[in-house]
Formats: C-alpha cells, structure tokens, sequence
C-alpha cells in the first residue's frame, strides 16, 4: 500500500490496526465469494418506506420469494446452501417475515442456513424468528436525525438499543454499520462505536454509503475515503479481539481498490469480494485466505 496516500495520522492509525491483528489473530483473512447464498426478499419490489439511500432498488436484485416456490426449487436439491431473508419494510421500520414462515420453515427443513434482515422488531416477532435465524444481520443506528432523514421513521436511539439488545439474547447477532449512511455525510458513527461497546458485540460488518441512481441521495458522493480509513483503523483498534469485516455494500470503481488495500493493511479480518490489490497485499502480508461462497455474516 502506499504510505502517501494518507495523512500521518491515518498511517499511524493503519499501523496501529495492523499490530492490534497480529498480536491478537492468527495469520489468515477471509475473502467471501457468496455464490452460495440466495438473497430473498420477503416483499417483492414493494417497501413502505423508500428509504433515501435505497429507494427500493437494491430489492430488485432479490429474487422474489414468490418467484422462489414459482421454480419448485424447494421439491428439487437446492441451487444453495443459505439464503439472506430481507425485503422491504413496514411502515415502521420492520421486516414482515411472519407473513411466510411457512415457506421460511420448509427453508430451514431443507438445512438451508438463513441470515436475517428484520428492522425494529418486538420480542413476540423475536420469539418467532429464534427457531429459523442461524444470524441476524442489524444495521445499528447511533443518531436520530439519521433515522428521521434516511428511513422516514420516528424512532429513537434508544429503539435501536432496545431490539438489539432483544434479538442477543436469543440469537446469534452481528451489527452493521453503514458509514456515511445520512448522504455520505458522518452523522452518528462514533456514537454508534460508543453504543455496541457497551453493549457487547460477537463480530461487527462495516458498509460504505453508495450513491445510488433513483434514489434521494442519487446526487450524494461517498464520505471522504481517508476519514473512512481512518476510521476503520481505529475500530480496530478499539475492539482488538472482535472480527471485523468489510461487507458487500461499498462504493465501486478507486473507491473500492483502496478501501480495500488500506482495510488489509488496518487488520481487517474479512472481505466480501476484495478487490485484486487487497489480495496482493494479504500476499506481501503471507496471510492465509480462507475462501467462503456465502454472506459474510454466516
């Protein structure tokens, strides 16, 4: 990687991050390919919300739960060994897998391992989802006006703390974190770190604002790489034996290359689809590349 890329600060937080892993990690990296996991959405193209970074758009690429029985895949062997349950929200901020536990326990039958997508849920939705969740994927907020901007909903910080804490005490949890969520601007992150260290965390997935076409923030630009570097470094820092891991949703393009370079070079611990100068450096770095097909969360 090259050093001049960024500040001495941010290069003495990458350092940092990098001897933080190897004093407490063995020498190998994940790099997730997950050609395995079929992403599921519960609802179609439909969400009430039409969130401001999202819009909707990213269920297009789902296949449809309706077009899943359609295919019969479920009376044949099975094209995948996991599936990734989300769709789009109601209109306060939940995902309505009740609505198909039917086909979700004929998933989970069939020994599919399933990682959930579920918003701000109760404990009896809780109570449902702990028989079929082998994870549960939370994106955690830590500002309010993010959530009121973002997603449309009046909920507090507090919620957020609430169902989270509800969800670990009965399933396996790992939070997510979208950097730059509010626009590509910083708005709440810090607090967020502050919030689940207190909380206590197994694993914790960092995504990257993208702008996406069609959307509220179509016209946004992702926030400034080297504050997200530098940021990452520092979470490593901050939870020096909890895995941390760069997940699908990141800018392409520059962006991308050397996020993922500098991710390496902080002590990152998994990589959904690195890019080839990452893998070059995990092998200047003689790290080990364990090869996964599914979600990162899995």
């Amino acid at each position: 990687m090259e050093q001049n890329t960024y500040s001495l600060e941010t290069n003495n937080w990458i350092n940092k991050g990098w001897e933080i892993r190897v004093t407490n990690f063995p020498p190998e990296i994940y790099f997730d390919f997950p050609t395995k996991t079929e992403s599921v959405s519960l609802t179609g193209t439909a969400c009430s919300l039409n969130c401001a970074h999202c819009g909707g758009h990213y269920l297009k690429g789902m296949t449809d739960i309706e077009g899943l029985e359609l295919t019969s895949q479920l009376t044949h062997e099975l094209s995948f060994s996991s599936a990734l349950i989300s769709g789009g929200c109601t209109q306060d901020g939940k995902v309505p897998f009740w609505n198909r536990l039917d086909l979700l326990h004929e998933l989970k039958h069939r020994k599919v391992r399933m990682n959930f997508h579920v918003g701000l849920i109760d404990e009896k939705e809780i109570q449902l989802l702990k028989e079929l969740a082998d994870v549960v994927s939370f994106d955690f907020v830590g500002d309010e006006d993010t959530i009121r901007e973002v997603y449309g909903l009046e909920h507090k910080v507090e919620d957020y703390i609430r169902v989270y804490q509800d969800l670990r005490k009965h399933v396996k949890l790992i939070p997510h974190l979208t950097l730059g969520l509010r626009g590509g601007i910083w708005s709440g992150e810090d607090k967020a770190l502050d919030i689940l260290e207190d909380l206590g965390l197994d694993g914790l997935v960092f995504n990257v604002f993208i702008p996406t076409p069609g959307t509220i923030y179509s016209h946004r630009t992702p926030p400034n790489l080297e504050e997200v570097v530098r940021f990452i470094a520092k979470a490593r820092v901050r939870f020096p034996k909890n895995p941390l891991a760069l997940g699908c949703m990141r800018p392409k393009g520059s962006y991308r290359q050397k996020l993922d370079e500098a991710a390496v070079a902080s002590g990152i611990n998994r990589i959904v689809i690195p890019t080839p100068k990452a893998r070059q450096l995990v092998e200047e770095k003689r790290l080990i590349i364990k090869r996964g097909e599914e979600c990162c969360a899995l």
